[in-house]
């Protein structure tokens, strides 16, 4: 249940986010993906993201829609890298999967821009430009994922801790943890 609650904030949040100025690419869709993946069960887990990306999208705007099959599948991704995270959670592994999914969408991503739009020539020097100039927005999105993910796992722990000693005392029933 707490997981629940925790994981419908952090939902809430990411869908405004995205709806606020921020620089391009540091958003918490990435890291709300982790999130999901780790603590919902596994149909929600892949769920949960991609829903507040549609509920946000709908306001942002559209795009072509190769390009946003190769941005929902890497958050997919990153859904599936959090069930590595269900079991072992520990700061160094929630900084391997966020940086991993970082690397993935940023690879995936930047393919299809360079493969399904016409910024860039269809050829091997196009598709090294295309990831060239993309850096920039891969800092930003390693940035994100990275500080979201530990915003949203450090406050899952926090409540967590906070929910252990109510469980503990007289009289009242345990708290139920996932």
């Amino acid at each position: 249940m707490m997981a629940w609650i925790v994981l419908m904030l952090v939902s809430v949040f990411s869908a405004v986010f995205r709806l606020l100025p921020h620089a391009p690419n540091f958003t918490p869709i990435g890291a709300l993906a982790l999130c999901a993946g780790a603590f919902a069960p596994k149909r929600w887990g892949i769920a949960i993201p991609l829903v507040v990306m549609l509920a946000s999208d709908f306001f942002v705007g559209s795009y072509d829609l190769r390009i946003m099959a190769s941005v929902y599948g890497s958050f997919l991704v990153m859904g599936l890298l959090g069930f590595l995270l269900r079991t072992n959670r520990n700061p160094l592994r929630v900084a391997l999967a966020s940086l991993s999914g970082s690397t993935f969408f940023f690879l995936v991503t930047n393919f299809a821009v360079w493969a399904f739009s016409s910024m860039y020539p269809k050829t091997l020097a196009g598709l090294e430009m295309s990831y060239t100039l993309a850096l920039p927005f891969f800092r930003n999105t390693l940035s994100g994922d990275i500080f979201f993910a530990f915003l949203f796992f450090g406050a899952y722990e926090l409540v967590r801790a906070a929910a252990v000693p109510l469980a503990v005392r007289p009289g009242v029933a345990p708290a139920r943890t996932q």
